[in-house]
């Protein structure tokens, strides 16, 4: 009976500990390969599964953004983790935006799916797969970055930081989330919870830093990049 006990409380505790690297926290503490996986194989139900609503993105992501593209004058956005293509869709739907869209994402099958909901013969967005820490992109060559619920499960959240930095124009925004609330606490180690990635944008060397409610699990933070400043370091 003993011997039975122990082998079930291993079991027990070998299912929490699976679950909370698989589940919980997404594969991120088992590295970038496991999350692009965990995520092709999730693609299909993803949006389900985030029950995002296309009329609630339209107004609080793709209006907002909007407005602010328009206002600076932005051509090319590059949408860091696009997913299915949630920032696109958004934008789209709040029907000013009419400049180029890059979606860079790890995984085929996110991107898979956003094919299937983007880039008809007159849409300017163009899906590309790779790294958020070394984006395929020349210096300074788009006006806008957003990366929305993906920088915590990023390897090096600060090598990110510095990319969107360095393909980002002076003057341009930037545009990211905050994992906050109580499940931010299962993310150790990782820039989470209010003031951390504020901090970490502004010492980038971003101004204008504005944190805005969002959801329940996450704020948004708008930044601008300086027309003429030097990088923090």
């Amino acid at each position: 009976m003993p011997t039975t006990l122990v082998v079930l409380a291993i079991a027990l505790v070998t299912a929490a500990v699976a679950y909370y690297l698989l589940v919980t926290t997404e594969g991120t503490y088992l590295g970038a390969r496991v999350v692009a996986l965990l995520y092709d194989w999730s693609a299909r139900s993803y949006d389900r599964i985030k029950n995002l609503h296309v009329v609630n993105e339209a107004r609080h992501i793709g209006i907002p953004l909007s407005e602010r593209l328009m206002t600076l004058g932005v051509s090319r956005l590059l949408d860091v983790g696009c997913g299915t293509g949630r920032v696109a869709s958004a934008l789209r739907l709040a029907g000013d935006y009419q400049g180029t869209i890059i979606g860079l994402d790890r995984s085929r099958g996110m991107l898979s799916q956003a094919a299937e909901r983007l880039c008809p013969a007159d849409d300017p967005t163009h899906l590309m797969i790779g790294d958020a820490q070394h984006v395929p992109l020349a210096d300074a060559s788009v006006g806008a970055v957003t990366c929305l619920e993906a920088i915590e499960f990023f390897p090096s959240p600060r090598d990110a930081m510095a990319e969107f930095w360095r393909v980002l124009e002076p003057g341009g925004l930037l545009l990211t989330s905050n994992r906050v609330g109580m499940d931010a606490g299962w993310l150790p180690f990782r820039h989470v919870g209010r003031g951390k990635l504020e901090a970490l944008v502004q010492a980038t060397g971003f101004v204008a830093v504005d944190t805005e409610r969002w959801q329940v699990h996450y704020d948004l933070i708008w930044a601008l990049k300086p027309h003429t400043s030097a990088r923090s370091e």
